[in-house]
């Protein structure tokens, strides 16, 4: 019995998730092609022996699970809008993800990308490598207002890291109201547009919440992270913001078509990271250790070990 192992980094951190299928006699398969698995080549590596897959972030909609003879799928990750659970549900295929090990890694990236940002060391750093001296002004994290949209897991770490810098935060979260856990206040995202002075998207799901309407709340001069979903932040209304001036700043890892290779990567004020977030060797050990445990553990259940 084979597992389809679609994440293209999947055990070069460690490979003890590898061992461990193979001690419980199932056989990884490696994604052969060291990237996302489209959809059309994704059938292809479903064949009639793959009962489980690791997943990443692979298209499964109910036309590819009922197409294959999956009992389990265990995602290496935390969002899971990439999968029809419904459909999962449907055919009886259980479904887990790894929502507490990216945590860490994807706050502390987001946290230093704005200290990035706001101090201008992108420029700053293709000045000197050009041998150009020339300082720029940057600004202090603990004079901004950060506004958290998706007080999660990530959100709140993030929040946390603020502390200490004596930032002032506010929540987006259309699960809370009043006063989010730490003390911090709940506004709509309207209203914590127009006081923020940096914006940074942790929220679930793809569908658009900084659009061409969202920006033109933002305060002019502002920031805008995103570590969430590519299509949380739209794209086109980004780069007529930077180009505005009204967004002065934005760091990205996460993009509606990855790998991504649009008009973002032309603009001089825009960080740009390949979906990295979690991409550190102590979350990726974690991630794969559950995502492979989880696994094991509902192809048990299913009676298929």
């Amino acid at each position: 019995m084979k597992v389809l192992i679609g994440t293209s980094t999947f055990g070069v951190a460690d490979d003890a998730p590898l061992r461990r299928l193979a001690d419980v006699g199932l056989t990884p398969v490696l994604n052969p092609f060291a990237r996302k698995i489209t959809d059309y080549e994704l059938p292809g590596l479903l064949t009639e022996d793959t009962v489980g897959l690791v997943a990443g972030l692979e298209t499964l909609d109910r036309s590819m699970l009922a197409g294959s003879h999956l009992k389990a799928i265990s995602r290496v990750g935390v969002g899971m809008s990439n999968v029809d659970q419904d459909a999962a549900r449907d055919l009886g295929i259980a479904v887990f993800s790894t929502p507490d090990a990216p945590t860490h890694a994807v706050a502390e990236l987001a946290v230093g990308s704005l200290l990035a940002l706001l101090r201008r060391v992108p420029k700053m750093d293709r000045d000197m490598h050009a041998r150009r001296w020339n300082k720029q002004l940057g600004l202090q994290l603990g004079d901004r207002t950060v506004a958290i949209v998706g007080f999660g897991r990530i959100g709140r770490r993030i929040a946390s890291l603020l502390a200490p810098f004596g930032t002032r935060v506010l929540v987006v979260d259309p699960m809370m109201e009043g006063t989010a856990p730490g003390g911090f206040p709940v506004l709509s995202l309207d209203d914590a547009l127009e006081q923020a002075d940096v914006v940074s998207v942790h929220a679930s799901g793809d569908k658009p919440i900084l659009d061409e309407a969202a920006f033109g709340h933002l305060k002019d001069g502002s920031y805008v992270l995103n570590a969430s979903r590519g299509g949380c932040v739209d794209e086109d209304a980004l780069l007529a913001a930077l180009t505005s001036g009204k967004v002065a700043g934005a760091w990205v890892d996460t993009f509606e078509a990855e790998p991504y290779d649009g008009p973002l990567c032309d603009h001089p004020n825009i960080l740009l990271t390949p979906h990295i977030g979690s991409n550190t060797a102590e979350a990726r050990v974690q991630m794969e250790a559950e995502a492979v445990e989880n696994l094991i553990g509902g192809l048990t259940k299913a009676g298929v070990l």
